[in-house]
């Protein structure tokens, strides 16, 4: 019998929040949720997170999540967070300091000291919360940056079964990690996992040049997919798993009857028009801006686009609360008004702007009536809605339009058009030609791209992490052949960082041959 999965994550699949001054739950959204929902579906097991809300008096949390994790087909605990926690924790440390330093945008960051040591009070939190409900034979699974500090407070009260842990974002190169001011408390925190997970050999890399220049003593060895390394008190795994979706759920949702309804309607609103799609979460990481700039250069560049081709930009409310983002939103919303505003004609408008979570139905009738997909993030870890999009093309047409800085160029490579977000000609140049692009290229490329949608899919993912995760050293199944960004980069711009001098009083002396 298969160990029980217990997922661990900042967020539950399922929100409770306040509506009309009542309290109310909602399905939860993201990459995350869209991957490990039909995991736990299949397997059955439990996921520990925080549902939203607090611990304000009157609130029966935890009878709400229970209630509405019925449906799920598997269960829920709920962990709960202060105001003062949840600022300092998700809005501060998470989202200030990681998330923008992950992705490169190290400018971003806010080192705020008493954001650290909220995001330590917290991991030890959800630690209690775990070993409250661990069992033994549980495979315990940690997701993403918010946590990454689970695994050393679980060893410090005494929890010793395994544990791994899977990163979703990028992980930095060391000129960027070692901005960190508590870089190797992060760095020893990560060894507390027995497996550690990684979307592509980049992100791999990038972890194990930071553990060269950070700890010394620490030895990587192995080759392909799977490395190891050894600390004094375990070996820790290090591994490329490409996260993925179930690809026969969204094919299935795509074909049925519902879909194919909303799919025709949609046709028939851009009748005899080339439907360019976005669909991104509001976040300065999707590139969002860049596109509806591109747009707008190739409309100038390229005439013949105009009154042929519509962009229906789907944006996804997040983190509204932020200023920051609510900027972003403003920028948004001013560059559809200034590319509409140019060149909008009777009958023609070039922008269809959504501010909304669209459901399933909607979605995937959007991704079936799309001619062309783009996903040009200028950092991501993986971005599973390249995938989505390729799954619900039933017809095998239409064109993916691919930033090459997402995690899913590594393996969408060959069937996608590769762009640079920061490219704005580059990126014009792409949308005329996928414009162009007639049905038997079309039909070429994305049957590679579906077929390997479909083999390498979300249980594809979960096989690989857990096989890893045992002590068997077996070779396992490889994705297809990654691109390697850093392989195209001239020699200097590879230059590793000069290894950090760690005090004495911290080395990981012994740290195992």
């Amino acid at each position: 019998m298969s160990a029980r999965l217990l997922v661990v994550s900042n967020r539950l699949p399922v929100v409770i929040e306040q509506s009309d001054g009542r309290w109310c739950s909602r399905p939860g959204s993201g990459g995350l949720v869209t991957a490990l929902t039909p995991v736990l579906r299949q397997r059955g097991g439990l996921w520990i997170g925080w549902p939203g809300g607090g611990e304000e008096g009157g609130l029966d949390l935890a009878g709400m999540v229970t209630a509405a994790g019925e449906p799920a087909g598997f269960d829920f605990a709920p962990v709960k967070l202060t105001t003062d926690e949840r600022d300092k924790f998700y809005y501060g440390f998470s989202n200030e300091i990681v998330w923008p330093l992950f992705h490169g945008l190290h400018t971003r960051c806010n080192f705020d000291p008493a954001y650290w040591k909220t995001y330590q009070a917290v991991n030890c939190k959800f630690a209690r919360i775990i070993k409250e409900n661990v069992d033994r034979g549980d495979f315990i699974w940690v997701h993403d940056y918010h946590l990454m500090h689970v695994a050393k407070e679980l060893r410090e009260v005494g929890l010793q079964q395994k544990i791994g842990f899977f990163l979703h974002i990028p992980f930095p190169p060391p000129e960027i990690f070692l901005k960190m001011p508590w870089r190797f408390d992060v760095l020893q925190a990560l060894l507390e996992f027995d497996v550690l997970g990684f979307q592509t050999q980049n992100y791999r890399r990038n972890f194990t040049q930071c553990i060269s220049s950070v700890m010394p003593g620490i030895s990587v060895r192995g080759r392909g997919r799977v490395l190891t390394t050894k600390t004094p008190q375990r070996k820790v795994r290090i591994g490329v798993f490409p996260i993925s979706i179930d690809f026969d759920e969204f094919a299935d949702k795509a074909a049925s009857a519902e879909t194919t309804e909303q799919t025709l309607h949609l046709r028939q609103t851009y009748p005899g028009r080339t439907l360019m799609l976005g669909v991104d979460r509001l976040d300065y990481t999707k590139g969002i801006p860049e596109r509806l700039k591109a747009l707008g250069h190739a409309f100038e560049r390229y005439p013949e686009l105009r009154e042929h081709m519509t962009l229906v930009q789907v944006v996804v409310p997040s983190r509204t609360a932020i200023d920051e983002y609510q900027d972003l939103k403003a920028e948004i919303e001013m560059l559809v008004s200034e590319v509409n505003g140019q060149f909008t004609v009777p009958g023609w408008i070039p922008i269809h702007y959504i501010f909304r979570n669209l459901d399933r139905t909607d979605l995937t009738a959007f991704y079936r009536a799309a001619d062309i997909m783009s996903v040009t993030p200028l950092r991501d870890g993986m971005n599973l809605v390249a995938k989505e999009y390729c799954a619900c093309r039933i017809e095998n047409d239409g064109v993916l339009i691919l930033s090459e800085f997402a995690g899913t160029a590594a393996t969408m490579h060959r069937g996608a058009l590769l762009v640079n977000p920061h490219d704005v000609e580059g990126m014009a140049d792409a949308i005329y030609n996928a414009f162009l692009m007639g049905k038997k290229e079309q039909r070429t490329r994305m049957r590679g791209l579906r077929q390997g949608v479909r083999k390498y899919d979300v249980f594809w993912w979960l096989d690989m992490f857990l096989k890893a995760s045992s002590e068997q050293d077996a070779e396992l199944a490889a994705p297809p052949e990654e691109y390697d960004l850093m392989a195209m980069l001239p020699p200097e711009s590879l230059a590793q960082a000069e290894p950090v001098r760690v005090p004495e009083s911290l080395s990981c002396d012994g740290a195992l041959e």
